[in-house]
């Protein structure tokens, strides 16, 4: 009986679901931190792993992929303007080469293992046109592999598996630095975890960790940070759900330690989900005032409720633009800011290697001058003599010590104490303000941050 065409009512295999997922990401109508989960429910919990391994590892290495997909196609499978179904099935098909040339090239799927269900994950999309595509171009990878990787290998952007924007950005803006930080997006990231330093000390949760065969070693530059050399599940780690530990990245971590809160001060965490860094001021400073978390996001503030329940710790959680101060400020100023901005994540690509299909070169400007608005609007809040801390995950000098210099440069009363305050803690790069952390194989992701300082009022 011939087959029929047409999407199947019965449950779809992995490869069927990773290629919905990466068709959104193709099409930048979601990112995989927000489509995964939803794509889990759709498969029993043993085929989890390798969904999350057939989506990340085919972001991670797409911009090689593509490239390699452009040589075995004799045209592109998506037109720039194709809308609606013609888009989606376009999408999906590239989405399933893409995974498919991932298998062949990068796992230890055996070939024809990878070949024939990445076919049968067509057919079970109603792609029945496409399978003949599909099996014939990821035939010819596998004969022409070593022909297909000779004939790229001097372009930069499948040597380096980053979008040539991107690619470039970084060597001007970093050298030798920005080739090394390359090379470590291409990794898996890191782990670490922060310990709760309300309910022990590093040095005692070490020793449990140590207990339960769970290998640490203490980082040189977060006080509360372990680095687990082999990760593992949040339901691995002794007291986890007790809020005696989070998973935060070294980096990170330093944010809380930087803004230092002071008992009876009054700090405001702006752009403050998925919440770790509120949690970690709390841990650092119980004895706060107040301290009031903002978002734009009313889901992600739901994420950062969870973690303060878990810590079991509170905050006063606002669901507002942190630069429309007139919607949610009621005009009593803040001791400290953090001001997490939103930014092009370009620190983060490891943990979200999607970035590199998301992101495009223009945003960094779109990006830069809503979090130079966001941060005009937030001076406004702090008092005179009090600190904002400004941090972001981005690597580009644009978002981060450019735009800090010239808000000095236009603000009477904002001065850079970063070099002297924290430039003996001995990480990152001295800016002309601030200081520019870049990802590392072992250490923590690509991070900004500048310790502005506001004048207080002369006496006569």
């Amino acid at each position: 009986m011939a087959r029929k065409s047409g999407r199947s009512n019965t449950p779809k295999q992995t490869r069927a679901i990773a290629a919905q997922v990466l068709a959104k990401v193709l099409l930048q109508q979601g990112s995989l931190a927000r489509l995964l989960p939803a794509a889990e429910h759709e498969l029993p919990p043993n085929e989890h792993g390798l969904l999350k391994e057939l989506c990340y590892g085919t972001t991670r290495l797409a911009p090689r992929l593509q490239l390699l997909l452009g040589k075995l196609l004799k045209k592109p499978l998506r037109k720039p303007n194709s809308e609606g179904k013609k888009a989606l099935a376009g999408a999906e098909v590239e989405a399933l080469l893409l995974l498919g040339l991932y298998q062949l090239q990068y796992t230890r799927i055996p070939d024809h293992a990878a070949i024939g269900a990445t076919v049968e994950a067509a057919r079970e999309l109603g792609h029945d046109w496409a399978t003949a595509l599909i099996n014939g171009s990821l035939r010819n990878a596998q004969r022409q592999r070593e022909a297909l990787e000779k004939k790229l290998s001097g372009n930069p952007e499948f040597s380096s598996a980053h979008p040539l924007w991107l690619f470039q950005s970084m060597r001007e803006a970093w050298g030798d630095e920005g080739s090394a930080a390359i090379k470590a997006n291409n990794l898996p990231p890191p782990m670490f975890i922060r310990v709760n330093r309300a309910h022990e000390s590093r040095d005692s949760y070490m020793g449990k960790l140590q207990e339960a065969g769970i290998a640490a070693t203490a980082s040189l530059l977060a006080p509360d940070c372990l680095h687990l050399p082999n990760p593992v599940g949040v339901a691995e780690l002794p007291g986890f759900m007790e809020g005696d530990c989070s998973v935060q990245d070294e980096s990170a971590q330093l944010a809380a330690v930087l803004l230092a809160p002071a008992a009876g001060e009054r700090v405001l965490d702006a752009c403050c989900a998925p919440g770790g860094k509120t949690c970690h001021l709390l841990e650092l400073q119980p004895q706060m005032a107040a301290l009031q978390a903002l978002d734009s996001d009313g889901n992600r503030l739901g994420q950062v409720q969870e973690n303060l329940e878990r810590i079991g710790v509170a905050a006063e959680l606002v669901c507002a633009d942190a630069a429309d101060i007139d919607s949610w400020w009621d005009g009593e100023a803040f001791d400290a800011v953090l001001l997490d901005a939103p930014c092009s994540a370009t620190g983060v690509i490891r943990r979200n290697p999607d970035i590199k299909l998301l992101r495009r070169a223009e945003d960094i400007r779109e990006l830069a001058l809503l979090q130079r608005r966001i941060l005009d609007s937030l001076w406004q809040t702090l008092k005179p003599g009090g600190r904002l801390l400004y941090a972001t995950c981005s690597v580009m000098p644009e978002e981060n010590a450019a735009l800090v210099a010239a808000f000095i440069a236009d603000t009477a009363d904002a001065s850079d104490n970063t070099p002297e305050s924290i430039s003996a803690v001995g990480w990152g790069m001295a800016q002309d303000a601030g200081r520019q952390i870049l990802p590392s194989e072992t250490g923590g992701d690509g991070f900004y941050y500048a310790l502005l300082h506001k004048a207080a009022p002369q006496t006569q």
